[in-house]
């Protein structure tokens, strides 16, 4: 039993939620898929269920331990060699989720004295990651969405009080999972690299999605290799679970003795692993998917009004929370399970529908939900 004093606090903060429009539940699938991170159609293919079910049969259903204890299998190297030779980098570790890959190596990375700087955009996991640095006695710099000019600027003004063994690191999503827009990879390594600091890019929403074969923004914007720090994540795009970071071998040694994130955790199974391989040799070998997802989104931000991105995931802003929440179930009763995104996923007065397509998508389930977006009012001047 809960005391009477934690029954009040908990119901004083759900009667908040209700009243701000911001009370969540879990929602079951339902009706045409507009709303997860499947940008290749990839979770259902039966060849990733049959990698996985081999994996099973050979080497077990779990992994048994972390892999610093007897959790490794060979499956762990082959997928880490895999991404590492796929994004153009010495090496790989692997993490079993994003949030706990960006949230524990940044705290890994940084000492009492160093500094991070993050984009004001930047998901969940590095603000939380930062956060923790900034616990353990690191500066925290936020410069404003994109602005990189801002950021070179807040990096010579740290710089230029900061102890001389200080390090700066610089952390951005590269598609940002809330609006689709691109983070400007090629002036940020550039910066990163004159002015010394470290460089992490979240390509959690670009790998497998862009680029010649699928790598993420960092080949489509040809900076692929100079990059030292590259998260992704394998539950996308990539049609199973868990999470990487690419990066040369010094920084590889170091978090896998150094990120809890890694050390305390049961390793990724081996079914995960199997299916994971098998979602990286698609996405390479099948341009089509990629090009059908992206297709999709392009028709609908065209339709919406809206300016070029690189990405599947199209924002469609709302404003009041409540009306929101009121679109998104107006568009699942109709059959389009689209979802409605408040604070504190996004910023107060900002709330949204997020609306992300996919290779599983054909052309026309795209037109029925445009019109059905113009029956709502949400399409400039009615068009369909």
């Amino acid at each position: 039993m809960i005391s009477s004093a934690w029954k009040n606090r908990l119901e004083r903060q759900a009667d908040l939620r209700r009243a701000l429009g911001r009370d969540r539940a879990i929602q079951p699938a339902a009706g045409l898929d507009f709303c997860s991170n499947d940008y290749l159609g990839l979770r259902r293919d039966p060849r990733l269920a049959a990698a996985a079910a081999e994996a099973a049969r050979e080497q077990g259903a779990g992994a048994g331990a972390a892999r610093l204890l007897r959790g490794d299998c060979s499956l762990h190297g082959a997928l880490e060699a895999a991404l590492a030779q796929w994004k153009g980098t010495e090496a790989c570790l692997l993490f079993n989720t994003g949030y706990q890959a960006n949230a524990t190596l940044i705290p890994a990375l940084l000492a009492p004295g160093d500094a991070v700087f993050s984009d004001a955009l930047n998901h969940a996991s590095l603000v939380d990651g930062c956060r923790m640095a900034r616990a353990a006695g690191a500066h925290l710099g936020i410069y404003p969405h994109l602005d990189l000019a801002h950021l070179g600027e807040a990096l010579r003004t740290w710089r230029a009080s900061a102890p001389q063994e200080a390090l700066a690191l610089v952390a951005t999503d590269a598609i940002f999972s809330m609006d689709g827009d691109a983070a400007d990879l090629p002036t940020l390594v550039d910066l990163c690299e004159a002015e010394g600091a470290l460089l992490l890019v979240d390509e959690a929403h670009s790998t497998g999605l862009l680029g010649g074969d699928g790598a993420g923004l960092a080949q489509a914007q040809g900076v692929a290799g100079r990059i030292p720090l590259v998260m992704g994540t394998l539950g996308k795009a990539l049609g199973s679970f868990g999470a990487f970071v690419c990066c040369p071998d010094s920084l590889r040694d170091h978090l896998l003795n150094t990120a809890r994130g890694f050390i305390f955790s049961t390793a990724l199974p081996p079914p995960v692993l199997g299916a994971a391989l098998e979602g990286i040799r698609l996405a390479r070998c099948e341009p089509w998917r990629r090009d059908r997802a992206l297709g999709h989104a392009s028709l609908l931000r065209s339709a919406l009004g809206q300016a070029p991105c690189p990405s599947a995931i199209v924002p469609v802003p709302v404003g009041e929370d409540g009306r929101a929440v009121a679109l998104a179930l107006a568009l699942q009763a109709q059959g389009f399970d689209v979802r409605a995104v408040r604070p504190p996923t996004v910023p107060a007065g900002s709330a949204r529908l997020r609306i992300t397509t996919g290779a599983h998508l054909e052309a026309a389930q795209v037109t029925s939900l445009l019109r059905a977006l113009a029956n709502l009012g949400l399409l400039p001047g009615g068009r369909t």
